[in-house]
């Protein structure tokens, strides 16, 4: 975990205590169970898998998961918590870059999810096409993909710049961890996005201490833009959803939830 690739953006941030995880998996629970329901069999996988929060979720539910990341130090983090990852038949966490899908999975998955703006780490149509049909490869005629990512069209619209942030207790007494992101919209549809870790030590000098900062590049995709790359790889869209808690869509939705299915 201390040695991080540079490339690593996510290298330094530590989601499993930054997310109020049983919390979020419990809002998000009846859409999974809705939408993973449709699987022609139960094995699936959970691209941009981070931590492996989702995957150890759907394992509860019964799924056979295989969680895919870009991050190693994620990766890495994933493995460290789940105890069974060792005694698998099968690697439950695989490192690799989306875009080469064929060749980090076998074909004859079930179903697929991508959650958590983990989709506009792959920019460009052609980048994104390569992910859409190579996924669609190894899955099975009916499977079903839930894919969420912010609301780019809203974002990109209104040229929002940030987020609630988000806080954590901080380990040391009266101490909290203090989770910001800040974005830079940019005229071509990419997005500069800051994610940044603090600790707030209140009735210390300084009071805020910055633990972790990067700049991230991503490419912040509206609606259209995505049907039409699924459609064009073979996943049909069924249903777009505002939220992983299921309200439908609208142009000022907080997310863009879709649901598509192996045609």
């Amino acid at each position: 975990m201390g040695n991080e690739k540079p490339e690593d953006a996510y290298g330094q941030l530590r989601y499993r205590g930054l997310i109020a995880w049983p919390e979020r998996l419990r809002r998000e629970a009846p859409l999974l169970e809705r939408v993973l329901g449709t699987t022609p069999i139960k094995n699936v996988l959970d691209l941009g898998c981070g931590t492996g929060e989702h995957s150890r979720f759907l394992r509860s539910l019964g799924f056979e998961v295989t969680g895919v990341d870009a991050s190693e130090a994620q990766i890495q983090a994933a493995r460290e918590a789940d105890p069974g990852e060792e005694k698998a038949q099968q690697p439950r966490y695989v490192y690799g870059d989306l875009v080469s899908i064929e060749a980090l999975v076998p074909v004859g998955y079930g179903g697929a999810i991508c959650l958590g703006n983990t989709l506009p780490h792959l920019r460009g149509p052609d980048t994104l096409q390569r992910f859409f049909t190579g996924l669609a490869s190894r899955l099975i005629p009916g499977a079903p993909f839930l894919m969420q990512l912010l609301n780019y069209d809203r974002i990109l619209d209104n040229g929002e710049r940030t987020f609630p942030l988000t806080l954590r207790p901080g380990g040391a007494e009266g101490d909290e961890i203090i989770f910001m992101r800040l974005m830079t919209p940019l005229p071509d549809g990419e997005v500069i996005f800051t994610p940044a870790t603090l600790r707030y030590r209140p009735g210390m000098e300084p009071p805020l201490e910055l633990i972790s900062a990067q700049n991230v590049h991503l490419h912040g995709w509206r609606r259209s833009e995505l049907e039409g790359l699924l459609g064009a790889a073979g996943l049909r869209v069924c249903q777009a959803f505002g939220t992983m808690t299921g309200d439908p869509w609208r142009p000022e939705a907080s997310d863009l939830v879709l649901w598509a299915v192996k045609v």
